[in-house]
């Protein structure tokens, strides 16, 4: 489902791109754009409307002192994917905010970690559709052995801009 905002748009410059440079183009430009998420050295590998995909590799920059991703930056993770999620839906006159978050690390993570956020029709409906409002925003949090490893809750608001 294509939808024109500014995000979109720019993805869509990027896709017309060479495949060999479609990869790295999103990440740097996503990063460029918001210098934390490019510091942390996260890759997006799946964006639509509906579903965003983004992986972080365990590189001493996001380690901890036991050498897994820092709390940090799995919450970075997690609002990243699900602020990307929502930022593919709203329209270029409202601003998106986070809201609230919560995070409960469940297990030790080894390795990499994915975060998987998805947002219904209706949810889709309501963030394009109203003024302001808020949506909590679901996201599977993995490690490389592809068990889930933290449960989060991320609600996002948006109100017009001014």
């Amino acid at each position: 489902m294509e939808y024109n905002n500014a995000l979109n748009r720019n993805l869509s410059k990027i896709q017309k791109m060479p495949v060999f440079l479609q990869n790295w183009l999103r990440d740097y430009s996503i990063g460029k754009f918001v210098k934390f998420v490019g510091t942390a050295g996260i890759h997006f590998e799946e964006m639509s409307c509906h579903r965003v995909s983004i992986t972080l590799p365990n590189k001493s920059r996001v380690q901890n002192h036991i050498g897994q991703i820092h709390a940090a930056a799995t919450t970075l993770l997690a609002e990243t994917a699900t602020g990307m999620v929502v930022g593919m839906n709203i329209p270029d006159n409202k601003l998106p905010l986070m809201k609230n978050l919560s995070v409960r690390f469940i297990k030790r993570s080894q390795g990499q970690q994915k975060a998987i956020a998805t947002l219904t029709d209706q949810q889709i409906s309501q963030i394009r559709e109203t003024d302001k409002g808020d949506v909590s925003v679901s996201v599977k949090i993995t490690d490389e052995t592809e068990e889930e490893v933290v449960i989060a809750e991320m609600n996002w608001a948006w109100v017009l801009k001014k």
